[in-house]
């Protein structure tokens, strides 16, 4: 029976988890709090990933190691590289595969369809913060560790954390307005969290993935579209949007650090962001869920 180990107990994580241990393999999931999904082949464990002896003795025996952990989103800069580096020691150590969960900001502003084999351009702290913490793991990978990274778009869906969960989806649902960072009216991509959880389950289990980055399967639409979608499965009122201001961010932002940290990843100008995932559908067999089934497990 495999054994696999996961760092992190958000939804992500805790979909993972479940999609390996319903296929009869055992998952030991590891955070600081010791949370996930109660199943009987799913041990939840109380550590600090950044104890790297800590992390090194729980991977041990372990076939893959997958990271979905991130620290909090204004001190990317600061702690992802303890994070990130006591991660590639514990792989380095066991000889677990390492499959990690990144995003796209690494790539910084593109202009054109996003596809993975983009340079990761980004200047902005949280931007290279996300690039350094690929560039490390494929030095790893040209000494023989086997890794690879799957990069999400934007989360919707039930247990989504993300600008449209936390600011769009109770508002529209409660037929309250809409006020959001993000340009309303063109085209974006959204990853659902059981999609990119059976990529990351996909990737791990397909030697090809190794050594290189894969984008999530995604769905494109704009935010009012998406938005209205969601009031229509709901039967709530046509929703009222309206986009954030460059100053009205800056003014929340002098008394909450993750205002702050809106300037480099949604003040973008209004050109599409869209995401090609064609190589993942064809070499790892995972595709994007149709928008209405993902947020019909909103409703």
């Amino acid at each position: 029976m495999k054994t696999h180990v996961i760092v992190g107990r958000g939804a992500t994580a805790t979909k993972t988890a479940l999609l390996l241990a319903g296929d009869g393999e055992r998952v030991r999931m590891i955070s600081r709090t010791g949370g996930g999904p109660e199943h009987p082949l799913v041990e939840r464990i109380a550590a600090d990933a950044t104890d790297t002896d800590r992390l090194t003795g729980l991977t041990e025996g372990a076939d893959t190691l997958f990271t979905t952990a991130a620290p909090p989103y204004h001190l990317w800069p600061e702690q992802f590289p303890a994070l990130s580096a006591s991660l590639l020691g514990a792989v380095r150590r066991t000889g677990a595969a390492y499959v990690m969960l990144g995003n796209l900001y690494a790539y910084g502003p593109v202009a054109g369809t996003l596809t993975p084999d983009l340079p990761l351009a980004a200047t902005g702290p949280k931007g290279r913060a996300r690039a350094r913490v690929w560039e490390e793991a494929a030095e790893a990978a040209a000494s023989g560790v086997r890794v690879t990274e799957v990069r999400a778009g934007q989360f919707y869906g039930a247990g989504a954390y993300s600008v449209f969960s936390l600011m769009v989806q109770g508002q529209v649902l409660g037929g309250r307005p809409v006020l959001v960072p993000q340009p309303l009216d063109v085209p974006h991509s959204y990853s659902a969290i059981g999609d990119t959880a059976r990529t990351l389950v996909a990737a791990s289990r397909e030697e090809r993935a190794y050594g290189r980055a894969w984008h999530a399967p995604t769905a494109t639409l704009s935010l009012r579209e998406l938005a209205t979608r969601l009031a229509t499965l709901a039967g709530a009122p046509e929703p009222r949007l309206a986009e954030m201001t460059e100053r009205e961010i800056s003014l929340l932002a002098l008394s909450e650090p993750f205002w702050a940290e809106m300037h480099e990843v949604l003040l973008k100008p209004g050109h599409p962001f869209v995401v090609d995932y064609s190589e993942t559908e064809k070499v790892l067999g995972a595709t994007a869920t149709a928008v209405d089934e993902v947020l019909r497990e909103v409703v």
